[in-house]
């Protein structure tokens, strides 16, 4: 049975829950999947007036994800799609560098910092726009886009900028994190009129965000220490089950922690929704209905705890548990290979607000088209889940066939569709 078979029809909250626990419904994996099969299932019967579907041309992105794969892996061991990638970008053992000068005490010290370092990068990790650029000291080597990012953010992470402890700049502190300025950001960044960062404020703002949230947990984040993001892996392994931990839950204490941190976001009950959004072809018989959730980032952040949990010793299962990410590589390798095609071509010329339909229709189709992509490729390199879960596909895998292609037709390399992104989705 198939991702969409399972998903396709989905499961109605009881008529007796309250809406608050209806709210609650739409902060798992779950319901990611369940409901962008069900925004498929509709492009598929010609039911969403912005885009329509066209699987025969599945083969032909699988393919293309197949190539990239085996160009990157040749030996088809592939790693999860994680920050981590970002963060060594260049092939630069960046962490590692930073961990082996450090000493912490145990492993479960040296995994706060690493996910105190993962998620604050993984939470600054949105569109940076087509011009801006992070020339890396150390290195001599400039980076774009995520990779630009992701190395932006060790730099910062080892000035101690995210720290309250000055004799310990390697961890990031709610204290610090909730005082932040867009001064010490735009000079962590290198960004500036002649170097443009796109939400420069938005990210400001989310890290301001996040120190208060984590502040105001300390179930979550201050199991062992300070309040820090970084406590969250305490948290996490008091859930393991003889050390083994599903991906999913860390999804839903990602999402119990942070979700405060998400601005200007819908709500249901007082619950807030992070990464949800509305889709009128999207019909419920309750209050969720129209609703369409994504949690993109706190997916992203998800499958990048992974790592900082197995090295504290945890066996993370469930990979699949999780959903392909609907950001614009993923979604634009759909888009480009023809997939998914607009219904008026005039909008690829067009920007488009991130909660507009066509955009919130795209990325629901996106995550539905990686589960079958998923399939596909599997089939096409004769592996199994087992040696190619989800988290290896994106990685091997879709984001990059992604990048490759757009880079082939459009002279920047940017999606085919332009987003205004406000620092916090894409």
């Amino acid at each position: 049975m198939t991702d969409a078979d399972s998903f396709a029809a989905g499961a109605e909250a009881p008529p007796h829950s309250s809406e608050a626990a209806l709210a609650h419904t739409l902060l798992t994996a779950a319901a990611v999947r369940e409901r962008a099969h069900r925004m498929l299932a509709l492009a598929e019967a010609g039911q969403l007036p912005e885009l329509s579907v066209d699987l025969d041309k599945l083969p032909a992105a699988a393919a293309l994800v197949c190539e990239t794969t085996k160009e990157s892996y040749p030996d088809l061991v592939v790693p999860f799609h994680s920050r981590w990638r970002h963060i060594d970008a260049g092939g630069v053992p960046r962490f590692a560098g930073l961990a082996a000068a450090r000493s912490w005490e145990n492993a479960r010290e040296a995994a706060r910092a690493a996910a105190d370092l993962a998620i604050v990068s993984v939470l600054l990790d949105a569109g940076a726009g087509p011009k801006w650029r992070y020339a890396e000291p150390a290195t001599g080597e400039t980076y774009a886009r995520s990779e630009g990012l992701a190395v932006a953010s060790v730099a910062m992470f080892a000035s101690g900028l995210f720290s309250a402890v000055p004799a310990d700049p390697l961890r990031a502190d709610a204290a610090a994190l909730a005082t932040i300025g867009v001064a010490e950001m735009a000079a962590g960044f290198q960004a500036g009129a002649d170097n443009p960062l796109v939400g420069l404020d938005g990210r400001t703002d989310l890290m301001r965000r996040l120190g208060i949230a984590v502040a105001d947990r300390p179930d979550l984040f201050a199991g062992e220490d300070e309040p820090r993001p970084g406590g969250l892996i305490d948290a996490l392994i008091a859930r393991a089950e003889d050390g083994r931990l599903p991906a999913p839950r860390i999804l839903e204490a990602v999402l119990d922690g942070l979700g405060p941190i998400w601005p200007s976001r819908l709500t249901l009950a007082g619950v807030p929704l992070g990464d949800t959004w509305r889709h009128p072809a999207l019909a419920t018989a309750d209050a969720t209905t129209g609703l369409v959730p994504f949690h993109k980032l706190s997916q992203w952040l998800s499958y990048s705890l992974i790592e900082p949990l197995e090295w504290a010793g945890v066996t993370v299962t469930d990979l699949d548990g999780l959903t392909g990410l609907a950001e614009y590589r993923n979604g634009g390798l759909f888009l480009d290979v023809g997939v998914v095609r607009l219904a008026d071509p005039a909008d690829a010329g067009r920007r488009h607000q991130v909660g507009s339909s066509l955009v919130v229709a795209w990325r629901a189709l996106t995550v539905a088209l990686l589960d079958r992509l998923a399939d596909e490729v599997r089939a096409q390199l004769g592996l199994d889940r087992a040696r190619l879960p989800l988290a290896a596909v994106l990685e091997g895998g879709t984001w990059a066939a992604g990048r490759r292609i757009a880079r082939r037709l459009r002279p920047d390399g940017g999606p085919p569709l332009a987003v205004e992104s406000d620092g916090t989705v894409f």
